[in-house]
Parts: C-alpha cells; sequence; structure tokens
C-alpha cells in the first residue's frame, strides 16, 4: 500500500519542479521576507517615479499620444513577476523600441497596439521553441551600430521640440535640414526651457556621479549626501514637474509661452482585444492581411531587438549581482508582457536600462518590486492625467535627450580598431543604413556579419611548414564550404608541384567533418597515389577518425602525430 503513496508523492513533487520551472515566483515567495518587502516598496516607488516621465517621453518618440506610454509601463511589472527570472529588470517602454515601433507603424495608435499582439506571439512562440541561439547570430558591433545611431536619430529628433518647431519631417536627413532651416522660428521659451531643464539634469547626473557609487546610501551615510543621492536617481520626475509648475503658472497669467503636451485621455485603458483590422480616414477599411503586410521587415527586427535588448540587460545585472537567468523563460515574460499589453493598447515593450539600473541600485530584492512600479503608473492614469495636460513638451525632450546620449559609445570604435579592424565594417553598415530605415540597419548589419562568418569558414586558417615534409595545420573546424579552398592549396603546394611531394594534414583542431569533405579527401587520396606520394592524417580527434574509417577511405593513413607521420614517409623513401 505504500509504493502507490510514493509514487504520487514523486509524481507530485515532479509537478512542482516542472511547475517552478515556468513559473519562478514558486522559487522565491515561500521565503518571502519583511527586509525584502521594505527594500521591493523602496525599489519600485523610485522606479515608478522615473517610470511615469520617461514613459510619457517615449510616447513622443514612437509618435503616439503620450498616455500610450503610460498603457505600456505597468503590465510589464506584473507579468515579470510571475515569469521573470531577473530580480532587477523592468519591462517598459525604451527608446529604441518607441523609435522602432514608429519607424514600423507611423504614429497609428492602432497598428501599434496590433504590433505589440503580435511581437508578443512571436517572442513566445520563440520560447516555447527554444529558439533563444538565434539571438547569438546578432553581433556585438551590429548591436553598437544600431544602439549609436539609433541614440542620435532619437536625440535629433528632440532638437525640434527644445527649439519649440512645428512642421518638420520625421526622415532623419530632411529633419536635419528643415531644423536648421526653421531655427530663426524658435520659440523663446521652449528653447530656456529645454535648455535650462538639460542643464539641471546633466548636472544632477555628474552630481551622482560625484558620490562615488551608484547604490543607495546607508543609513550611516549624512544627510546632504542622501539628499543629493534621491535627488539625482529622481531627476526625470522634479524636472518635469518643476516645468509643469512653471507653464501652469505662465498659463494661468494669460501667458502660453511654452508648447505643452495638451489634452490626454483621462483613467485607465479599457481591457480589450486589439483591433484587426483598420480604418482611413477616407473610410477605406484595412484588413488583417494588409496591415501586416505593411509591418513587413519590422515584424522580425523588433521582435527581435526587444529579446536582445532585455536579455542583455539581464545578463549583465545577473552577473553583477551574482545570480543566473534562464533565458527561454526571458524569452516567455517578454512575450507574454507584450500579448497581455495589446489588451491595455500598449506598443511594444523590452526591459530598460536606465530603470533597472535604478532598480539595482535602490536595492531591490525580489521581481515583486515591479508591481509597486505598476501600480504607481495605475495610479497617475486614474488620477494624473489632467495635469500631465502641462507638462512642456521642451522638459520631455530634455529627458529623453539624457536618456540617450549614453548610448552613444564612441569609444567602442576605437577598441575595435585595436582588436579587430574587420568588425568596424558590420557596425559602420549598421550604423549608416539606420539613418535611411532604422529596421534595415540592423538587417543590413546581420548580413554583413553572416557573409564575414561565412567567409571565415570557408577560408580556414590553414598553416603550411616543411620539416622535411609538408605539413599542413588546419587553425580551425573543416565544414563543405571550405572544401574548395583546402583542396586548392594542396593542389598548389603538393600535387602540383615538381616533383609531387608527400603531406601531412594535422587535424587535431578539427572535430567535425560533414560528407563533402569525406567526398573531397577521397579525391584527394586518389590523387595522392596516382602521383606516387602519400597524404597522411595525424592527430585526429576520436569522432573525426570513426567517419573516416567509417567512410572506408583507399589508402587512408593515420598517426598520432606529425613526428610520427614524417618518420613514415622517411621510411618509405628508405625502403624505396
Amino acid at each position: 500500500m505504500e509504493r502507490p503513496l510514493l509514487g504520487r508523492g514523486s509524481a507530485l513533487c515532479c509537478s512542482y519542479s516542472y511547475l517552478k520551472a515556468w513559473l519562478p515566483l514558486l522559487s522565491w515567495a515561500p521565503r518571502y521576507r519583511l527586509k525584502w518587502l521594505q527594500m521591493d516598496l523602496l525599489a519600485g516607488l523610485t522606479v515608478g517615479l522615473t517610470t511615469v516621465p520617461q514613459a510619457l517621453a517615449y510616447a513622443e518618440v514612437a509618435g503616439l499620444p503620450v498616455q500610450y506610454g503610460l498603457y505600456s509601463a505597468f503590465m510589464g511589472g506584473f507579468v515579470y513577476t510571475l515569469l521573470g527570472t531577473s530580480k532587477d529588470v523592468t519591462l517598459g517602454p525604451t527608446a529604441i523600441m518607441s523609435l522602432l515601433c514608429f519607424s514600423v507603424v507611423g504614429g497609428q495608435p492602432h497598428r501599434a497596439v496590433l504590433l505589440s499582439l503580435l511581437c508578443g506571439l512571436i517572442q513566445a512562440g520563440m520560447a516555447l521553441l527554444r529558439l533563444g541561439f538565434l539571438l547569438d547570430f546578432i553581433s556585438y558591433p551590429v548591436i553598437k551600430g544600431f544602439t549609436c545611431a539609433a541614440a542620435v536619430t532619437i536625440g535629433f529628433g528632440q532638437v525640434k521640440n527644445i527649439l519649440g518647431l512645428d512642421g518638420i519631417p520625421h526622415d532623419f536627413v530632411l529633419e536635419v535640414y528643415y531644423t536648421f532651416y526653421k531655427i530663426p522660428e524658435a520659440r523663446i521659451g521652449d528653447v530656456v526651457l529645454g535648455l535650462l531643464s538639460l542643464s539641471v539634469l546633466v548636472m544632477l547626473v555628474f552630481m551622482k556621479k560625484g558620490l562615488g557609487s551608484d547604490d543607495a546610501p546607508s543609513c550611516s551615510t549624512t544627510i546632504a549626501r542622501r539628499l543629493v543621492w534621491t535627488a539625482a536617481t529622481m531627476r526625470n520626475v522634479l524636472v518635469v514637474v518643476a516645468a509643469s509648475c512653471v507653464a501652469f503658472s505662465w498659463n494661468a497669467f494669460g501667458h502660453p509661452v511654452f508648447t505643452v503636451t495638451g489634452e490626454t485621455f483621462k483613467g485607465l485603458p479599457p481591457f480589450k482585444p486589439p483591433p484587426t483590422s483598420d480604418t482611413t480616414a477616407n473610410g477605406t477599411v484595412v484588413t488583417f492581411g494588409e496591415i501586416v503586410e505593411d509591418f513587413g521587415g519590422g515584424l522580425a527586427v523588433i521582435p527581435f531587438m526587444g529579446l536582445l535588448e532585455s536579455i542583455a540587460i539581464a545578463k549583465a545585472f545577473a552577473s553583477q549581482n551574482d545570480y543566473r537567468i534562464d533565458t527561454n523563460q526571458e524569452l516567455l515574460a517578454i512575450g507574454v508582457t507584450n500579448i497581455m499589453g495589446s489588451f491595455v493598447s500598449a506598443y511594444p515593450v523590452t526591459g530598460s536600462f536606465g530603470r533597472t539600473a535604478v532598480n539595482s541600485q535602490t536595492g531591490v530584492c525580489t521581481p515583486a518590486g515591479g508591481i509597486v512600479t505598476s501600480v504607481i503608473v495605475l495610479l497617475s492614469l486614474a488620477f494624473l492625467m489632467p495635469a500631465f495636460y502641462y507638462i512642456p513638451k521642451a522638459a520631455l525632450a530634455a529627458v529623453i535627450i539624457c536618456a540617450v546620449a549614453p548610448m552613444v559609445d564612441y569609444q567602442v570604435v576605437a577598441k575595435m580598431w585595436r582588436i579587430r579592424k574587420l568588425d568596424l565594417v558590420p557596425f559602420v553598415v549598421t550604423f549608416l543604413m539606420s539613418f535611411w530605415e532604422v529596421q534595415y540597419g540592423i538587417v543590413g548589419g546581420v548580413a554583413v556579419s553572416g557573409v564575414l562568418l561565412l567567409y571565415r569558414t570557408a577560408r580556414p586558417q590553414i598553416k603550411v611548414s616543411d620539416p622535411g615534409m609538408l605539413v599542413m595545420e588546419l587553425g580551425s573546424g573543416l565544414s563543405f564550404p571550405a572544401t574548395e579552398y583546402l583542396s586548392h592549396l594542396i593542389h598548389t603546394q603538393a600535387l602540383q608541384a615538381s616533383p609531387p611531394r608527400s603531406m601531412v594534414l594535422d587535424c587535431h583542431h578539427v572535430s567535425v567533418i560533414d560528407y563533402t569533405v569525406v567526398s573531397e579527401l577521397r579525391d584527394l587520396l586518389r590523387q595522392f597515389k596516382l602521383r606516387e606520394v602519400q597524404l597522411v592524417f595525424s592527430r585526429l580527434q576520436p569522432s573525426v577518425l570513426e567517419v573516416l574509417l567509417a567512410a572506408d577511405l583507399q589508402d587512408f593513413r593515420h598517426t598520432d602525430s606529425v613526428e610520427a607521420a614524417i618518420q613514415m614517409e622517411t621510411e618509405s623513401l628508405l625502403n624505396e
């Protein structure tokens, strides 16, 4: 009678372990402590006050009404608490995702919401199929080239708001031209407020750096130091609130000298499925298929970039704080966030480096801090939307410029030049093409990286020496694209020499070979036999040796060392 009970207990244990793998909440929730609650509340509040002004600003980058930034900022906190494996990561709108969203949907809210659903389905599907390894094919130079170009595009795109200019096109080249062309039309109030906001934000950043540590000050720290850290950490909300008070005061006295956000939708977004069709201004109905066709390559680029950005952030902070993340579980968390977000009118989101850094520095202990952040955003939507009317666009522009400025990493160019100059090719291609179309920049960079990767596969490093006998050492693996190159070298160095020479093929770096390689080796062995010389294989790995023996190659000889192969050839010559 005990055996069934044991079996049932074992099954329950396995089921619970399986459930924990899909719901990481079950791993830390049973151990939750009061101290953790205190730290999560503090971190969640701090990140929440940072999220609200940033979300409003990033909606401007996406070309959407500002409330859509807040609609996109609260679902991630709830979903990530259930599914996330990093205690630090915060999901929400970011500068890069906002720019990508604008490049695909052109500021159309309904399409932005549908894009969130489709991106979420792709991301969740990748997680369930364990396709996270595909992200490994986007190289570091491509990522850096894209982020640098995106930072320049986003930052310069906000100059028009600092100057208070209207009628500026969104194409980057035209945007640069018309921004300078219309400088005489700049509004003095916006210019003064924008530059003042930028100055205050930069000053607070340097004040925080001057403290010597990004972490939250301890209780023993002086009050002045703690105040500086708090003000610098919450600099975005302080600047936006101060600028809004100034704009409200001038409007109250009948002098609307600032360009303000204007009327916004009040209250929480309705919970409803995203629209699967659209209607143009002239009443034409655009079907789901036509919308997806309009999304084009953006439907591949945005999910990938969202995953790449968030996982890179999660890995960085996991390494910094000494814990591990589950990559495929992170994919699932981002995918489900975007799917659920589409039901509350959100556009695609991902992990935010800036807000994750604030979360970590404030001492967050678990992903539950995201719930507090989400509640702050919901309260803002419920009660503060009328106050957002007076937020000056120049202040939001200053927040965005300061957020994206650190993304311009000019030092990376010098590092690539020193380490491997060829890496500059995908970097430059991605950087330049991103000014034409953002998604084309990424696709172009990945294509160039792929060509370089394939070239290295097709042209492996081969070292030829002659210590009494030709020795060809393969410096990397051997696969079918390299067979023609290898055959050409062997023919020119050995078979076409006068007289033909024997050769040792040192294969200690080769771990895998395929059918094409075996077929070419069979032909080479035949060519060597016809010329009455030898091709000897040396230092074969067991897996490769097994394949070659199974192929039943004629005149196949192998030795455990290059010296043994040379000795074999010497003895053969002496016998002749």
